[in-house]
């Protein structure tokens, strides 16, 4: 009984077992009632042979229902074969197999059925072409594009984003503590710079743009909002690194705030003065002798300041012209020292020199240039060094990864710089920084940018160490033989 039910089970949830069963109980139906009238009517008109007439009958029942089922599964067969080829083919595209055709050749429906098939799926086909081309075309776009690219949904799930959108988010979630207020955070796969932005605009589906710190970077960052159909469906966020930019606006804003502030000063004495000797408030000849002495030294410090300023744009442009030949450190160092004696004695500073007693010489460098460098640092340590102290001066010889250096030391024991301040001491006009500013200072503030520009041209290096009351000391490291082509 239960191979019956399954069977019976089987055809029932068949559309062609359906059509089966259905024939068949009308076959049935028919023969039944057939056979109810007809046996009645042999057994009143055929008293004799009534037995073998209703056995013939009977057997005919038997052999038109038998071909009845005969042609019922042939029919069967007929409409089974072709409905199973088209619920295949649907189940392959299901797949992703859309190149799936179904090869029926008939014109009635059932053919029509496949035709139609056939066309939706060639159209199918196309469309999901089309759509891997523009998805193609769109992650390469994406991948092109250097500003970090994050496409988030309303929920605030991460649905599309590019390289450089996804090395940023995986940045910024090592951060998410150093944003966190303790609070239950709504949208927690946002990142938390950009969370409050996002929830503007998804809130008031406007664009947003605005700048943020993390960390040391600064971030431009636009949110545009993603629509579809009036529904706010996500926002997308383009984020693009604008630290050296802000940087760069800074020290032009500083340049000009600095250069403002050193020119003032000497016009305003300059004007002062001059103003005084044409009033003829000043009448003592030793008192306009003195006035004169300032306009002197005040036009003189104005020079120095425009000629340090053309240096360093000369530099910074790279038309710094280096005439570069064989020059002795220990030579040029001695002939810098002794220019210093006098400057010495006079500030109560001793001044060492520990040379090295190997022959120490540069195959390609520019003397003037280099004793402009050794001038500025010594001067600059003088000027920061107070007296009964020392400012030592030292050469050596050095190989770092089997190439030779010459190592030059300017060491003080001076004031010494503020570990937050030395990164930025070869800026121009550093000496406005409280950390090195002095009262008495004669220098243009552009001394350290001019000796940076100079040690980069020779292919070296320069460094600073340096502690608050111990002093400071500047290393340049410059090779010996210099293997890219001089300019």
């Amino acid at each position: 009984m239960k191979w019956l039910r399954r069977l019976f089970g089987m055809l029932w949830h068949s559309v062609i077992g359906k059509l089966w069963v259905t024939i068949m109980v009308l076959v049935a139906v028919v023969l039944l009632i057939l056979g109810a009238f007809l046996l009645q009517y042999i057994d009143v008109s055929f008293d004799e042979n009534a037995h073998d007439i209703k056995v013939l009958f009977i057997i005919t029942a038997i052999i038109g229902f038998l071909l009845s089922t005969f042609f019922a599964f042939f029919l069967s067969s007929k409409i089974q074969q072709p409905l199973l080829q088209l619920k295949d083919a649907a189940v392959s595209i299901s797949e992703g197999n859309y190149s799936t055709r179904v090869h029926i050749d008939s014109s009635d429906e059932i053919g029509q059925l496949a035709q139609t098939f056939n066309n939706m799926t060639e159209q199918l086909e196309k469309l999901i072409h089309e759509l891997h081309h523009e998805s193609n075309h769109l992650s390469s776009i994406l991948r092109s594009i250097g500003d970090a690219v994050i496409t988030f949904d309303a929920k605030g799930e991460i649905i599309l984003t590019n390289p450089d959108g996804h090395l940023l988010t995986q940045q910024w979630q090592n951060i998410e503590e150093e944003w966190s207020t303790g609070e239950v955070v709504n949208y927690p796969m946002v990142p938390a710079p950009i969370r409050d932005s996002y929830v503007l605009v998804l809130n008031h589906g406007k664009e947003i743009t605005d700048k943020i710190h993390v960390q040391s970077y600064v971030w431009s960052v636009v949110l545009t909002p993603l629509m579809s159909a009036s529904k706010m469906r996500g926002v997308v966020a383009v984020i693009r690194d604008v630290t050296e930019e802000h940087k760069v606006d800074k020290i032009r804003r500083d340049f000009v705030a600095n250069i403002s502030h050193e020119i003032r000063t000497p016009l305003q004495m300059l004007q002062g003065y001059s103003e005084a000797l044409l009033d003829d408030i000043v009448v003592s000849p030793t008192d306009r002798q003195e006035l004169v002495q300032v306009i002197h030294d005040e036009s003189l410090r104005m020079g120095r300041l425009v000629n340090d300023f053309l240096d360093v744009a000369r530099m910074e442009a790279g038309h710094m012209n280096m005439k570069h030949q064989l020059v002795d450190v220990n030579m040029l160092l001695s002939r810098v020292a002794r220019k210093f004696t006098v400057f010495s004695k006079e500030r109560d500073v001793e001044l060492v020199s520990q040379f090295s007693e190997a022959v120490l010489e540069l195959q390609h460098a520019d003397e003037d240039r280099l004793e402009q460098v050794v001038t500025n640092l010594i001067d600059n340590a003088f000027r920061h060094t107070d007296a009964g102290k020392r400012v030592i001066i030292r050469s050596s010889g050095v190989v770092l990864n089997h190439e030779s250096f010459i190592q030059l030391q300017v060491k003080d024991e001076g004031q010494g710089i503020p570990s937050e301040d030395i990164p930025y001491i070869f800026e121009r006009f550093y000496k406005a920084d409280k950390a090195r500013k002095r009262e008495n200072s004669s220098g243009t503030g552009l001394g350290l940018a001019i000796v940076k520009n100079i040690i980069d041209q020779h292919h070296g290096n320069i460094a600073v160490d340096s502690m608050v009351g111990h002093g400071t000391t500047f290393t340049i490291l410059l090779p010996v033989k210099i293997h890219e082509t001089i300019q």
